[in-house]
């Protein structure tokens, strides 16, 4: 438990709203095991700033640290805690690119964007790694590439496809066999895997806590427990309303995602929440953790339903899913989880998960439809980006920066990786999350037995 709990806090969705208190199945083991958060408080009174941040996630983080490096001293607004929505509960994969194929993605935004938004997402994980050593930033780096498994035919033509197309852009992914899939993972159970040795693994909240310390010490001032409850424009300044005081900006970056709520609800509003949940197991002995996941990559597969496993720095194994560990779905989703460790290693057993989990938290994942992310001018010099699809980490932190880029002016739209676009709330919101979380219960209650 942090200090901030310890005394007492309360969480709220970034950028405004009622606040709520924390639960273990928020951020459950990340929150046991990073770092403490550097010290913050509350915004109270007045402030002025040229260049304004509402959100405290890898983005606004990111985007901060580099607005702080150039010069800038941006303030950064979080309702609750940093990392407190996506940001500090995900599996904690640095993956490159987006779920879609790269020709997909290119074909889907055409050119130029394409093409440049590949690039910067291709160079994604590099970034991530290379802020981890140069501030310093104590997260459980891995930078050891990923695995992308398959159990199925379909899952294999899949693996081929994404292969050929990622290596004629000259991208070193590699092929794995049964038998190396078998050795790499540690599973008898895939038929092939890709390794993109691009990518790896981190803590993500001690990611952004860290990311946090480094804008604070580069000269950004942060602010926790400070929701924005309304928004105004006048004299060429924006007016951000906290239930303690406000500030002035000339300009606004807006990062909230999928948990935006107050003046930008209208951000989350046009994602498709779905809820993704992961259930750590207590530290392997040494033994049986050299059997699984013995290179340190993360993974994670091509069904539907997707699964994800990895290992932190002292041998819990995390596997997770789509889905709430909530209501009807928690004891489903835990149950299926035992059954999938015990199928995917069965060196392990059960003896790893029948009196329980270390810890079990979930989040939720802002979907757009075609998959990619959206880039949106709400008002003059007023910016926001959303839409990760499950990719938070890598590209979170490099959109961070191309947001401080074009607050700055060294980008403009002309020159951005996304194409400027409107927001256009998606068809049926409500009903497609419930039928993720259906068909995400109906599948683990007949998976893996």
């Amino acid at each position: 438990m942090s200090d901030a709990d310890r005394a007492g806090a309360v969480g709220a969705p970034a950028g405004g709203g009622p606040a709520t208190s924390r639960d273990p199945r928020t951020h459950g083991l990340w929150e046991q095991t990073a770092p403490a958060p550097p010290v913050t408080a509350p915004l109270a009174g007045r402030v002025a700033a040229r260049i304004a941040i509402v959100g405290g996630g890898f983005t606004g983080l990111s985007a901060a640290l580099a607005l702080a490096r150039s010069g800038h001293d941006p303030v950064v607004l979080e309702a609750a805690e940093i990392g407190f929505g996506g940001s500090g509960r995900n599996v904690g994969l640095v993956n490159a690119g987006m779920w879609v194929r790269p020709d997909d993605l290119s074909a889907t935004l055409g050119q130029p964007y394409g093409e440049r938004l590949l690039t910067l997402l291709g160079d994604a994980p590099a970034e991530v790694f290379a802020l981890v050593r140069r501030h310093a930033i104590a997260c459980e780096a891995q930078p050891v590439g990923t695995l992308h498994c398959a159990d199925t035919a379909r899952g294999l033509r899949e693996l081929q496809e994404r292969a050929r197309q990622w290596q004629a852009r000259g991208v070193a992914v590699r092929l794995l066999d049964k038998a190396e899939t078998g050795r790499m993972t540690g599973s008898p159970h895939y038929r092939a895997a890709l390794l993109d040795p691009r990518a790896g693994t981190i803590q993500p909240l001690a990611y952004a806590r860290g990311l946090a310390a480094a804008a604070i010490g580069a000269g950004a001032r942060l602010f926790t427990g400070s929701p924005v409850t309304g928004c105004t424009r006048s004299g060429g300044q924006y007016r951000l309303d906290l239930p303690q005081g406000h500030v002035l900006a000339d300009q606004v970056i807006v990062a909230t995602n999928a948990y935006g709520t107050g003046p930008w609800s209208m951000l989350a509003r046009q994602l498709v929440p779905v809820s993704y949940f992961n259930c750590a197991t207590p530290p392997l002995p040494a033994a049986l953790r050299a059997t699984i996941l013995p290179g340190r990559q993360g993974a994670w597969d091509t069904r539907q339903v997707m699964r994800s496993f990895r290992l932190d720095h002292a041998g819990r194994l995390v596997v997770g899913s789509i889905g709430a560990l909530a209501g009807p779905g928690l004891a489903l989703h835990r149950d299926w989880a035992r059954r999938t460790i015990a199928r995917l290693f069965p060196q392990l057993g059960r003896q790893f998960t029948s009196s329980g989990f270390a810890a079990e938290w979930y989040g939720t994942i802002g979907m757009t439809h075609d998959h990619l992310p959206r880039l949106h001018r709400l008002g003059p010099g007023m910016i926001a980006l959303c839409g990760y699809n499950g990719r938070g980490i890598a590209p979170g932190t490099v959109f961070g920066r191309v947001l401080a880029d074009l607050a700055r002016g060294a980008l403009d739209d002309g020159t951005a990786p996304l194409p400027v676009t409107g927001i256009r709330p998606p068809g049926l919101r409500a009903a497609r999350r419930i039928f993720y979380e259906a068909g995400a219960c109906i599948a683990h209650a007949a998976d893996a037995r």
